[in-house]
């Protein structure tokens, strides 16, 4: 049985037509590698290299072992490689797709965590606003995506395909701008009635944008009146111009929290406008890097944000 680094020393010296270059490849002193190529030859029952000033060349023998050496050395490489990727997912690759939000916010510690346990898995990432991020997946653009949903809206169909798992239940709250009548103070600290918005000029968050139709119609009749109109689905947006004093706002508590404009927040009553994050993945494929980040996604955030 011939040794795997004896071999491969032969491979070496077979592409780099020198000991001393194979040496330098291989990081051996050529003493070292010398001693190993010496030992391939006793093993082997015959020389396997013609040494001559200008470096070293392969015998009949040699390239005929050089020949297996190269198919052994590939599938022994290829067996490492997916044995690594069950152990320790070393190597591979997982494609994400996100919205903006978990972009921002979710992804980047998740990311962070799975990038130091894997650091040999290629990472990819693309931007699909919900509940584009499904057909994604099912269509095999990407492995894994973070979708969202509203309550109350209606049921975004999901194909058999993917399968689909909640990660983060969070309330909509009240933004406003700082010092506003309804969050400043003491009146900030207890739920604001739904109703009590009738009237409030509002920033109407992407009136047409399905995944929201179902909350801008729960203000809609409680008489908020439309102030602006953000027709794309930009939260960041949305948070600036209520800091500008324009409206307010109904916004997810992960948008208000952490907001890049400062914001004056209210909890609203009853707490049943709400938005679940989910990721979603091919129900019928085995992937360890998406088992993986799923794994890491739903111990980090695998609570409601109620």
């Amino acid at each position: 049985m011939y040794d795997p680094t004896r071999l491969a020393a032969l491979v070496a010296v077979a592409e780099a037509g020198s000991i001393t270059r194979a040496a330098q490849r291989l990081g051996y002193t050529v003493p070292a590698l010398s001693q190993q190529l010496a030992k391939l030859e006793r093993e082997a029952g015959t020389a396997l290299l013609v040494r001559h000033h200008r470096g070293a060349r392969l015998t009949g023998a040699g390239e005929v072992l050089v020949t297996t050496a190269r198919r052994v050395l590939d599938e022994m490489e290829r067996a490492r490689h997916e044995l690594a990727q069950l152990a320790g997912l070393s190597g591979g690759r997982l494609r994400l797709g996100t919205f903006t939000t978990a972009g921002m916010h979710l992804l980047p510690p998740a990311l962070t965590a799975f990038r130091r346990a894997h650091p040999d898995v290629e990472l990819t990432v693309a931007g699909y606003e919900p509940p584009l991020g499904i057909a994604a997946v099912a269509a095999g653009e990407v492995d894994v995506a973070l979708t969202h949903a509203y309550e109350p809206a209606a049921a975004v169909a999901v194909p058999a395909s993917v399968a689909q798992e909640p990660v983060l239940v969070e309330e909509l709250v009240l933004v406003t701008a700082p010092g506003h009548a309804l969050t400043a103070g003491t009146a900030g600290a207890a739920r604001l009635p739904l109703g009590e918005l009738a009237g409030q000029p509002l920033i109407s968050m992407a009136p047409t944008h399905p995944p929201r139709q179902g909350v801008e119609s729960a203000l809609a009749r409680v008489g908020a009146t439309p102030s602006v109109l953000v027709s794309t689905p930009s939260y960041v947006l949305v948070c600036a111009l209520v800091s500008a004093g324009l409206g307010v706002a109904v916004v997810p508590e992960m948008v208000a929290r952490m907001s890049a404009t400062p914001v004056g927040v209210r909890r609203l009553e009853p707490g049943d406008l709400r938005r679940t994050i989910s990721m979603v993945h091919r129900a019928d494929e085995t992937n360890p890097a998406v088992d993986g980040f799923r794994a890491l996604l739903r111990g980090a955030f695998g609570r409601t944000g109620a």
